[in-house]
C-alpha cells in the first residue's frame, strides 16, 4: 500500500480490532505455479502473544497455496467508500476513496485433524452466538467430524503488518463533518459504516493529549 505517515496503523490492538469486525479475509500466496487467491473466515485468537488468527481451508486449497512452505498475505479490509468531492464546499475538485486496511504476514501452521475439528466447533460458536437459537456442531458431531475431513486447520502468526487507515485525516474539520454526513444520509454513496468508522478515529484521536498538553501540565 502507498506509503502516507498520515494514514498509518501501527498500533496491534486496532489490527486486532479490525480483525474481531472484519473476519471475512482474503489469502494471497506466491506459488510455485503463480499467484493464487482465497477468501476464507477467521477467528482472533486472544489468549497469545501478538497476532495470531486461525481458520480453515476447503482441500485442496491447502496444496494450490502450497500452505507452509512459504509467507502468506492475509488482506483484512474494514469499512471503504467513495468520497465525492461534492462534498467538499470549496476550490477541491479531486475525489478519493477512504478505506481501512490491514495486511498480514506469516508463514502458516497446518493443524492436525483433531485441532482442526476444535477450530470448526469454536468458529461456529464464534459466530452462531449472535443469533437467537445458536446451532452448535455439537448436535451431530459424528456427521460434523466427516465433512470436517474435507477441510485443513491454519494458524496464522502474524510476524508483520502494513495497515491504514485512510479516513479524511487531511481535511479541516468543517469537511470532515461535511463528509460524515453525507455518508451518514441516503445518497448514492452512503456508508453509515464508514462514518462511524471515521468518527471513532476521530474521537480516538482527540482524546490522547499533545505535546503541548504535556507540556502544560
Amino acid at each position: 500500500m502507498r506509503m502516507t505517515p498520515t494514514y498509518l496503523l501501527t498500533d496491534p490492538d486496532e489490527v486486532r480490532r479490525l480483525i474481531r469486525e472484519n473476519p471475512w479475509v482474503t489469502m494471497v500466496s506466491n506459488t510455485a505455479t503463480g499467484l493464487v487467491a482465497s477468501h476464507y473466515p477467521v477467528v482472533l485468537e486472544d489468549d497469545l502473544d501478538g497476532i495470531s488468527i486461525v481458520s480453515h481451508v476447503g482441500r485442496p486449497d491447502e496444496k494450490l497455496h502450497e500452505l507452509g512452505q512459504h509467507e502468506l498475505l492475509l488482506i483484512v479490509q474494514g469499512p471503504h467508500g467513495y468520497i465525492s468531492p461534492g462534498w467538499y464546499a470549496n476550490s477541491d475538485f479531486v475525489p478519493t476513496w477512504n478505506h481501512v486496511t490491514a495486511h498480514l504476514y506469516g508463514t502458516p501452521e497446518l493443524l492436525s485433524d483433531e485441532e482442526n475439528f476444535e477450530v470448526l466447533d469454536d468458529l461456529v460458536d464464534h459466530f452462531e452466538q449472535r443469533m437467537p437459537h445458536p446451532v452448535s456442531l455439537d448436535i451431530d458431531e459424528h456427521s460434523a467430524r466427516r465433512i470436517a475431513k474435507g477441510t485443513v486447520g491454519i494458524r496464522l502468526r502474524v510476524t508483520r503488518f502494513d495497515a491504514r487507515l485512510k479516513l479524511s485525516q487531511n481535511k479541516s474539520p468543517e469537511v470532515f463533518d461535511r463528509i460524515v454526513q453525507a455518508l451518514q444520509g441516503d445518497g448514492p454513496y452512503h456508508s453509515p459504516a464508514l462514518a462511524a468508522e471515521m468518527l471513532r478515529v476521530r474521537d480516538a484521536a482527540a482524546s490522547v493529549p499533545s505535546e503541548d498538553d504535556d507540556a502544560d501540565s
